[in-house]
């Protein structure tokens, strides 16, 4: 009974991650903010990759914890013995990455002594968000310099600016008129910190992902090795 448990909370656990994952892929404002095109090109979307994964990380997750619940009522050894190498190999390519990136978004927040590491952390963790940003300076840069882009770069920055609520980059003032009310922060500094929450977000389901993993392999492979010895 405590390994059906188990294996049922494994497939609740799924479910979890499942929806944390389709939210964080129809959030409002990251869809919004990612679904702007500017000069025929499309804002970066390689936030997106590491939400697809735990999407089918989620799926998956919820159908071997039904193999595994459904294999503990039947005290099926095939079915637990296949259960357990899943509940291995298939999150762990994603958590490998998403683990790593969520460690590297909670260096950023260490102390000033440890500055020299929390740089290369900042550097990695921003990769997603440096992507958008430059996407956003481009349209920037042709708006306060290239006067035939005027318009078009104006009306991308004016949604651009609407969606995060943001203004501008080092300074607003060039792009004044098109700040959606009296806000003054940088669109980097709001950029950087919409993805930071995420992909730490990721990595948080990641380490979920580990931590269950390992109790449901290690409490399949138990059930499997006691049906194995019964003389029944």
């Amino acid at each position: 009974m405590f390994i059906t448990f188990i294996h049922a909370v494994f497939q609740l656990s799924g479910g979890v991650i499942l929806g944390v994952a389709l939210w964080l892929r129809h959030d409002n404002q990251t869809s919004q903010l990612l679904m702007l095109q500017f000069d025929n090109a499309q804002a970066p979307t390689t936030f997106y990759i590491s939400v697809y994964i735990l999407i089918a990380v989620g799926a998956l997750m919820m159908l071997v914890g039904f193999l595994g619940c459904y294999g503990a009522i039947q005290e099926s050894q095939c079915l637990l013995g296949t259960v357990s190498p899943c509940t291995t190999t298939l999150p762990i390519s994603f958590c490998e990455s998403s683990a790593g990136t969520s460690r590297l978004s909670m260096m950023r927040q260490q102390s000033s002594k440890q500055r020299g590491m929390s740089r290369k952390a900042e550097i990695s963790c921003d990769s997603i968000s440096k992507e958008l940003t430059n996407f956003y300076d481009a349209a920037y840069d042709k708006y306060t310099s290239e006067p035939k882009s005027k318009d078009v770069a104006g009306n991308f920055l004016k949604i651009f600016h609407r969606t995060v609520n943001c203004c501008g980059k080092d300074d607003y003032k060039d792009v004044k008129d098109l700040c959606p009310g009296p806000k003054t922060v940088n669109c980097h500094t709001v950029v950087k910190d919409l993805f930071s929450t995420k992909v730490y977000l990721i990595g948080i389901s990641a380490l979920v992902v580990t931590i269950i993993m390992v109790f449901e392999m290690i409490f399949s492979m138990t059930l499997c090795c006691a049906i194995h010895n019964s003389p029944y």
